[in-house]
């Protein structure tokens, strides 16, 4: 038989236990979603997934695998359609490839800065392209800008102000039918190259230059090995971060509004801090001795668009949508 005082203890201990498995139930009610990226721990991006993962802590259990730790890169797509995977950052390549349509995102000159990118995913237009995919499966929160490629060259004896500049350059693109068209409607002679090449290639002289965002110029140090960034601008680097149709679907109203709200303030500020680490490097390159300027962009757009209209790649895009995108243009 209990004393009083064991009784009390009992008690006690149950209450204990009650709450444990009160709290284990609530953590296992969580869903768990599992987001794939190819970036570093160091970047801005990964710090992003992280303060997203933090604000819906109580709700979701958001588990961030950069570095292709979970999958391999380029498989992200594919890995969400197959159940495999709940949220991934996806490239819009990737899309392209399912949904011709989409390649229209991947043209030189289509958005002109990060804003153009926000509004345009924010417009009917934006829509349209977000319907397109969640017919395969994925519901895109968000695109996530990561830089604006510009070009880098080796000499300093030509000036770049147009695309007829840039006629016998030997421009390094990486490889891929899409990415050879682009080097070639910016104006260029482009040769496909690994990446980890580049450096030795710009050394060597086997390559007379390549593009990039301004922070892949600082981190690769292609600044010791060439003499000046042209900023043509041509493509606004950005990926998409989505959730598979199904999974976002299974989730509750509030959830879904704690996950896209949480998504919205991050990206917001990885856009900002990209934005800020892309002028910081400016005057990085220029005390490095490297001359950095701004060609005829207006020039430069309508070599471009003009090109792609011309080319297969055009045939997809949705009549009226590039006019409606270059009406959001500042």
């Amino acid at each position: 038989m209990y004393s009083a005082r064991g009784l009390t203890l009992v008690a006690a201990l149950a209450a204990s236990t009650t709450l444990l498995a009160a709290g284990m139930a609530a953590a296992q009610d969580r869903p768990v979603l599992r987001l794939s990226s190819v970036v570093s721990e160091s970047d801005i991006r990964a710090d992003a997934f992280a303060a997203i993962s933090a604000a819906v802590a109580d709700q979701l259990d958001l588990q961030v695998f950069n570095g292709a730790t979970l999958v391999a890169q380029g498989t992200e797509l594919t890995s969400i359609q197959r159940g495999n995977l709940e949220m991934g950052l996806i490239a819009p390549q990737s899309i392209a490839e399912q949904v011709p349509e989409w390649s229209i995102v991947t043209s030189a000159y289509l958005f002109s800065d990060a804003d153009h990118l926000a509004r345009v995913f924010d417009s009917e237009v934006g829509a349209e392209l977000l319907g397109m995919a969640e017919d395969i499966g994925i519901h895109v929160l968000a695109p996530v800008y990561f830089g604006t490629r510009q070009v880098n060259l080796r000499s300093d004896d030509i000036e770049v102000m147009t695309p007829a500049d840039l006629n016998g350059i030997t421009l390094r693109m990486p490889g891929g039918d899409a990415w050879q068209f682009l080097g070639e409607a910016i104006g260029a002679n482009p040769t496909p190259l690994a990446y980890a090449e580049v450096y030795t290639a710009l050394q060597t002289g086997a390559i007379d230059g390549q593009d990039n965002p301004l922070p892949n110029d600082y981190n690769m140090r292609f600044y010791e090995v060439t003499s000046q960034i042209v900023l043509t601008g041509h493509l606004i680097g950005f990926d998409v971060l989505a959730i598979g149709t199904e999974v976002w679907d299974s989730l509750t109203p509030e959830q879904q509004e704690l996950l896209q709200s949480a998504v919205d303030d991050a990206i917001a500020e990885s856009t900002a801090r990209h934005l800020a680490r892309e002028q910081e490097l400016v005057e990085f390159f220029e005390g490095e001795g490297l001359r950095v300027y701004e060609p005829d962009r207006e020039a430069f757009r309508e070599y471009a668009q003009a090109r792609y209209l011309e080319s297969e790649f055009a045939e997809s895009w949705p009549d009226g949508m590039l006019d409606a995108i270059n009406a959001l243009a500042e």
